[in-house]
C-alpha cells in the first residue's frame, strides 16, 4: 500500500498528495531543494454575486417553440441569451520551499506515500549521514506536520521560505513565518480568451494567512529576511497552519469575512503544545479508523512492489494485480484526504491545484464529475466523507430555488453545469459566450439529489431522510414537474434538453446541441421521482406530490432503440458528433441509476451494451472510469477489466491526447490534464465488479474478470446497511461474511452451489433464485459454497 519512487518529483503530477480535507500539499521530495505546494479548500476567487438571468424566463417559450418546429440551430443561438456569468476558480494558497545545506548529491534515495498511514516520506544519505523526512496533514490537529531528522548530530541545516502566486507578502511574527495576502476578485476560466483574465483588488478578494513554525532538537533557529533558518540541529518538527476569510457561501469574504489570522494563530498555538509523537498518533488514530475499514487483495504469483510506481505502470499496468489494488485504495485515500467533516466537497482536483487559472476552474462540474467524486463514498465504507457533498447540495438548493423562479418561473430548485464555493446555480457562459452543449443543461440539481437518497439507502438513517434528504429531493422533483411539458402524444418531455457536451448531426450535416428529451434527462428524472416515491413510502408520509410523480412516470417519454441497436441518445435517431465521445450520458439508467437491469427493461439494458461498444475502448481518464462501472453493471467483468488496463496507462505531464486518458506517475487520474474524478470512478468501478446491491438484493462477485482468479475483500458496503467480507478461489466464491446494521431481511444472490450457513441465521430460497436471510442488528453470519460449478462473472 505504498507509492514509491527512486528520484524526486520534477513535474507537479509526480509529486505526492497529502490532505486533511481542508489543508492539502503536494510533496516534491527534492534532496537539496524541497518544495511543498499548498492548498486550503476555501481559498477561491470572487465572492457571492447575482448570477441569475432575468431575461431567461421570457425567452423560454420562444426557445421551446423553435424546438417544437425542429429549428435546432436557431434554438442553440437563442439559448445563449439565457446564460449567466462564469463560476469562480479554486486558488493555489502558496508554496513552502526548503533549502538543505548539504548539496544535491544524495544516494539511497527513496520517496514514498504510505496509504496505510497517510504519511509521505523521503529518505537518502549524504556521505555517512542518513536523512529522513515525514509529512502528514492532520485532521484532528488541523495542521500540516513535517518532521526532519539526521542520523549525525548537528548536521541538520536548512532554510525555509514562502512564496505565492497571489497578491501576498511574507514577514516574521515572533516565532512564526507568516504568509498573508488576498485572492483575485475575478478569474476567467482557463478556456476563455481574455486580455485581463485575473483581476486583483485589495478590497475585492478573499484574504488568507498561513503560518510556519518549528520545534528543534539541538542547534538554533533564527528568522531573517522572511526566512526561517535552522542550524546545527539533529531533528526538527515544522508546523503549517492556514485560514481564509471565507465565512459562508452567501457572505462576502471581505465585508463579512472572518479574520484568518485569529484562526491560523489559534491552530498554531494548539499544535505546538503537542509532541511530534502525539501529533502522529492523533493523525493515525483518526485516519486509520476510516481507511482500515476496507481492504482488497488480488493474489498473484508475481510481486513488483520493489519497483518504482511509475515503472510498474509502464511495464505491467493491469497485469500487476497489486497495482490495481493500490489504485483502488488510492481512491479511498484521496477521498479521505480531500473530503472531511466541515470541509468543502472535493472539486475537480480534490484539494490540490497549483495554478491561478486551473483547468476548468477546478470547480464543481455537475454533469458528471462532482458526482463521480463521491461514487465510492458509500460502497467503500466512507459515508462520513460523503457529508461535505450533501451539505453542499443543501446550500446549492437555496440558490437553486432563486434560479428556478428567476430564470424559469418554476417551483423547487435547479442547478446547471458548473458551481463553485459561492454555490452558483445558474447557467454559466458569460451571457452568450458559452456553448449551449455544456451550458444549457438543467439536470444538475436532480442528479445531485441522488446522493441524498444513496446516503440513506446504504445507512437507513430515517432522521436524515426525513429532516435533510427528502425535503431537498422533493424540491428538486418539483422543479422537474414544472419543467416537463406534455407533447401531442401525451408523453412528458423536457425542453430544452441536451446530452452533456455531445452534439448531434442534423440531416444537413450541421451540428446542434439543443433539442427535447435527451435520454439522460429521462433517466435522471426517472431516478429522482422513483427515489422520492420510495422515500415517501419509507417515511409513511401522506404527500400529494406522490400522485403527480407516479402519473408522470407512467407517461414519461419512453426510451428508444436506434438503427445500430443502440440506446438512442436523443429524441431522434441522429448521428453522433463523435461516435467515440467521452460522455456516455444516455447510459445513466444503467449506472449510476438503477432503472435498466438484466431483469428490468432488459431490451434497453442490451441496447446500452450496444451503445457502450459503439463508444469504443478509448476515452479520457474519468470516461474510462465510468465505463468500468457500466461494464460492471452489465455483468461483463472481462470488459470492465479491459478498461482497467486502459486506465493503467502512464501519461506524462505534456500529454493532452483526449482519447488516451490514464494515470500520471503519481497515480493521479489524467483527463488529461489532471482530474481527480478518474481516481474516484476507478475505485467505485472495482467495488461494483465485486459487489452490487442496486436491484434490492446483494449480488456477490457479479462481474469478476478471469484475471482475478483468487482474492479477498473486506469492508464493502451494500444498500440496506450491510458490511461484506468475501474470499474467492478459482474465480468462484469461497466464503462471505455479512454484518447487518439493522434487524430484518437480507436478500442475496450467491451463485448456483449449495449454500452452507456457518452461524445462526434462518435461510429460505425464493422463486427468483435469491436467498433470504433473517438478520439481527449488530450480528454477522457467514456463508460458503460447499460444492459449485459457479463462475461468478456469469
Amino acid at each position: 500500500m505504498k507509492l514509491m519512487y527512486k528520484k524526486p518529483a520534477v513535474a507537479w503530477t509526480e509529486a505526492l498528495p497529502i490532505g486533511n480535507g481542508r489543508l492539502g500539499a503536494m510533496v516534491f521530495g527534492g534532496i537539496e531543494k524541497e518544495h511543498l505546494q499548498i492548498n486550503e479548500d476555501t481559498l477561491w476567487s470572487g465572492s457571492p454575486k447575482e448570477s441569475n438571468n432575468k431575461e431567461a424566463k421570457a425567452l423560454l417559450p420562444k426557445l421551446r417553440q423553435l424546438i417544437s418546429e425542429e429549428k435546432y440551430e436557431e434554438a442553440d443561438q437563442l439559448s445563449k441569451k439565457m446564460m449567466g456569468p462564469y463560476t469562480q476558480s479554486f486558488m493555489p494558497f502558496g508554496d513552502i520551499y526548503f533549502r538543505f545545506h548539504h548539496g544535491n548529491l544524495g544516494r539511497n534515495y527513496v520517496r514514498e506515500l504510505d496509504l496505510q498511514s497517510a504519511v509521505s516520506r523521503v529518505s537518502y544519505c549524504v556521505g555517512n549521514a542518513a536523512y529522513k523526512r515525514e509529512y502528514f496533514s492532520s485532521f484532528p490537529d488541523q495542521a500540516l506536520v513535517m518532521r526532519f531528522e539526521c542520523s549525525k548530530p548537528g548536521l541538520l541545516n536548512f532554510t525555509a521560505s514562502f512564496s505565492s502566486s497571489l497578491q501576498a507578502e511574507v514577514f516574521n511574527d515572533d516565532t512564526d513565518l507568516v504568509l498573508t495576502g488576498y485572492a483575485p476578485k475575478h478569474v476567467e476560466p482557463s478556456y476563455v480568451m481574455a486580455d485581463d483574465p485575473v483581476v486583483f483588488e485589495e478590497e475585492g478578494g478573499m484574504n488568507f494567512e498561513g503560518r510556519l513554525s518549528v520545534k528543534h532538537d539541538g542547534g538554533n533557529v533564527k528568522w531573517k529576511n522572511g526566512q526561517l533558518i535552522v542550524e546545527g540541529a539533529s531533528k526538527a518538527t515544522l508546523f503549517f497552519t492556514a485560514a481564509t476569510s471565507f465565512n459562508g457561501f452567501d457572505l462576502s469574504p471581505v465585508k463579512d469575512g472572518r479574520d484568518p489570522s485569529l484562526y491560523s494563530k489559534e491552530d498554531m498555538k494548539k499544535v505546538k503544545e503537542k509532541s511530534y509523537e502525539e501529533l502522529l498518533q492523533n493523525h493515525l488514530k483518526d485516519y486509520q479508523h476510516l481507511f482500515g475499514r476496507t481492504s482488497l487483495t488480488l493474489f498473484s504469483e508475481e510481486d513488483h512492489s520493489s519497483l518504482p510506481t511509475d515503472q510498474r505502470i509502464e511495464q505491467f499496468g493491469a497485469k500487476d494485480k497489486q497495482l490495481v489494488a493500490l489504485l483502488f485504495q488510492y481512491g479511498r485515500y484521496l477521498l479521505i484526504a480531500s473530503s472531511r467533516k466541515g470541509s468543502q466537497p472535493a472539486n475537480l482536483q480534490g484539494i490540490w491545484n497549483d495554478q491561478v487559472r486551473p483547468p476548468w476552474s477546478s470547480n464543481f462540474t455537475l454533469n458528471i464529475n462532482a458526482e463521480m467524486n463521491y461514487w465510492p463514498a458509500e460502497v467503500c465504507h466512507l459515508a462520513e466523507c460523503h457529508l461535505p457533498l450533501l451539505e453542499f447540495i443543501e446550500d446549492l438548493a437555496v440558490n437553486g430555488a432563486n434560479t428556478a423562479e428567476t430564470n424559469y418561473g418554476m417551483r423547487g430548485w435547479v442547478a446547471h453545469h458548473n458551481s463553485d464555493i459561492w454555490r452558483q446555480s445558474s447557467p454559466v457562459g458569460n451571457y452568450g459566450d458559452g456553448d449551449p452543449i455544456w451550458v444549457m443543461w438543467q439536470m444538475g440539481g436532480a442528479w445531485l439529489a441522488q446522493h441524498l437518497w444513496e446516503h440513506y439507502a446504504f445507512n437507513r438513517d430515517k432522521t436524515f431522510l426525513q429532516e435533510k434528504a427528502y425535503p431537498i429531493m422533493r424540491d428538486a422533483a418539483l422543479f422537474c414537474l414544472d419543467w416537463l411539458v406534455k407533447d401531442k402524444n401525451g408523453y412528458y418531455q423536457t425542453s430544452p434538453s441536451s446530452s452533456p457536451e455531445h452534439k448531434f448531426k442534423l440531416p444537413n450535416g450541421k451540428l446542434a446541441a439543443i433539442s427535447s428529451s435527451a435520454t439522460m434527462d429521462l433517466a435522471i428524472i426517472y431516478d429522482l421521482f422513483t427515489n422520492c416515491i420510495d422515500a415517501i413510502e419509507e417515511l409513511k408520509l401522506i404527500d400529494d406530490i406522490k400522485v403527480d410523480l407516479e402519473t408522470v412516470l407512467d407517461h414519461l417519454q419512453p426510451y428508444q432503440i436506434g438503427k445500430y441497436g443502440q440506446l438512442q441518445e436523443w429524441i431522434q435517431d441522429w448521428e453522433d458528433e463523435d461516435v467515440h465521445h467521452r460522455h456516455v450520458s444516455h447510459l445513466f439508467g444503467v449506472y449510476p441509476g438503477r432503472q435498466l437491469t438484466e431483469n428490468r427493461q432488459s431490451e434497453f439494458w442490451e441496447a446500452a451494451k450496444a451503445s457502450l461498444n459503439r463508444r469504443g475502448d478509448g476515452g479520457t481518464g474519468w470516461s474510462l472510469a465510468w465505463k468500468i462501472n457500466l461494464w460492471a453493471r452489465l455483468r461483463d467483468g472481462n470488459r470492465a477489466h479491459q478498461f482497467i488496463a486502459n486506465k493503467l496507462q502512464l501519461v506524462r505531464e505534456d500529454d493532452y491526447n483526449y482519447h488516451k486518458g490514464g494515470v500520471y506517475p503519481n497515480l493521479f487520474g489524467a483527463h488529461p490534464p489532471f482530474q481527480i474524478d478518474g481516481n474516484f470512478g476507478f475505485t467505485s468501478g472495482v467495488a461494483e465488479m465485486l459487489l452490487q446491491s442496486h436491484e434490492g438484493f446483494i449480488h456477490l462477485l457479479p462481474a469478476l474478470p478471469e484475471e482475478w482468479l483468487e482474492g479477498k475483500v473486506t469492508g464493502l458496503r451494500a444498500r440496506g446497511g450491510f458490511t461484506i467480507d468475501m474470499e474467492w478461489e478459482r474465480g468462484e466464491l469461497k466464503t462471505a461474511s455479512v454484518r447487518a446494521d439493522h434487524s430484518g431481511q437480507c436478500q442475496m444472490k450467491v451463485g448456483s452451489g449449495k449454500v452452507k450457513v456457518q452461524s445462526e441465521a434462518s435461510i429460505v430460497e425464493n422463486d427468483k433464485g435469491l436467498l433470504l436471510f433473517q438478520t439481527e442488528a449488530g450480528k454477522s453470519f457467514t456463508i460458503s459454497l460447499e460444492s459449485t460449478s459457479y463462475v461468478s462473472r456469469i
